[in-house]
């Protein structure tokens, strides 16, 4: 008698156990679907990081060219280094589009900065457009704190003299000037 009480109280703690490992084996089922979404997950990093080594290479470029036009004064290479800019985004793609952009940022901005040193405003006009486009609402700082947006609009005559001109937050030397130069522009 103690036997069958003993199988009596083992049959619900067994198939308890059957049940539990039918959960389990449940689980492990729907884990193999998440793998194969790992996988895609890892197919997509990787082309994100591929596109971003490659749009770097072709930044890194860019900004030494930048930097031999500001050691030798070339408007040839400013255009340069600005176009290899401009191409180097273009060429990112999809993949690239949300990674990095502080990068992606400073890069525009030294674009627009290099078209406007090489005489073409329309590009640098239109570069800044593009930079309002890419990542609205945001803006860069130069050193002395002054906004990149609206140092660029200023000099780029976006920006009425009038009104609210001592509210832009520009660095002073160039409010002067352009100040000086609308003043030679109206006498």
């Amino acid at each position: 008698m103690t036997c069958r009480k003993t199988i009596r109280r083992l049959i619900p703690r067994a198939g308890a156990l059957a049940l539990a490992m039918f959960g389990l084996a449940a689980c492990v089922t729907n884990g193999a679907t998440t793998a194969y979404e790992g996988i895609g997950f890892r197919e997509a990093r990787f082309n994100e990081i591929s596109a971003m080594r490659t749009y770097r290479a072709c930044r890194d470029e860019a900004v030494a060219l930048d930097e031999l036009a500001r050691a030798d004064g070339s408007r040839g290479r400013y255009l340069a280094s600005a176009q290899l800019l401009e191409k180097c985004e273009s060429e990112l793609g999809a993949e690239g589009r949300g990674v990095a952009v502080d990068e992606r940022m400073r890069a525009y901005a030294l674009s627009v900065q290099n078209y406007f040193k090489a005489g073409d405003m329309d590009k640098s006009r239109a570069n800044l457009a593009r930079f309002h486009q890419a990542f609205p609402e945001n803006d860069l700082y130069y050193a002395d704190g002054s906004s990149f947006t609206e140092t660029m609009e200023l000099l780029l005559g976006q920006r009425d003299l009038q009104g609210n001109f001592a509210l832009l937050n520009v660095n002073g030397e160039v409010k002067d000037e352009v100040l000086r130069i609308d003043y030679w522009r109206r006498n």
